[in-house]
């Protein structure tokens, strides 16, 4: 079963998180807060949205996104910052599942498109995504800005 995330279910997705950070070698990366993370899904204004995979009543997987926007079509766009099933549920469709209500809920919002990115060696992952029709976007590169580099440049040094 597909839902949507409640307040209660933060400290469920925090936990989700850190797997998927653990999965992709980045725990060392995750800082969060889970007030930080309750306030910027659920406060006034909302970053973030989730989505919830349940199995017989347990929360096994998630997806995290957020709209973007595309200029050059003139409409929303949704980004998915994250996917994740706890590796106990894979292969039951519960990631397709995610990514099914996800494309559901862009075609009622009038997107444009979905995408997201992956680690170019989660190679389990790219078969998966192109499996639904999926297809890379090879020439573009991704570009980031975060701690001291974005502080300076927002300071104008």
């Amino acid at each position: 079963m597909i839902r949507s995330a409640t307040t209660g279910d933060v400290p469920v997705i925090a936990n989700l998180i850190r797997a998927l950070a653990e999965y992709e070698k980045l725990a060392h990366a995750v800082v969060l807060r889970e007030a930080d993370l309750h306030r910027h899904l659920f406060g006034t204004t909302k970053f973030a949205e989730v989505l919830l995979v349940e199995d017989a009543g347990a929360v096994v997987g998630f997806a995290l996104f957020f709209h973007n926007y595309s200029t050059f079509r003139a409409k929303p766009g949704i980004y998915l910052e994250d996917l994740f099933v706890i590796p106990e549920a894979r292969g039951k469709g519960h990631g397709k599942a995610l990514l099914r209500a996800l494309a559901k809920l862009a075609v009622e919002r009038d997107c444009a498109r979905v995408e997201w990115s992956v680690l170019n060696w989660n190679e389990p992952s790219i078969q998966f995504y192109k499996s639904l029709g999926a297809k890379p976007m090879d020439e573009w590169t991704v570009y980031r800005l975060t701690d001291d580099a974005l502080t300076k440049l927002a300071a104008g040094t």
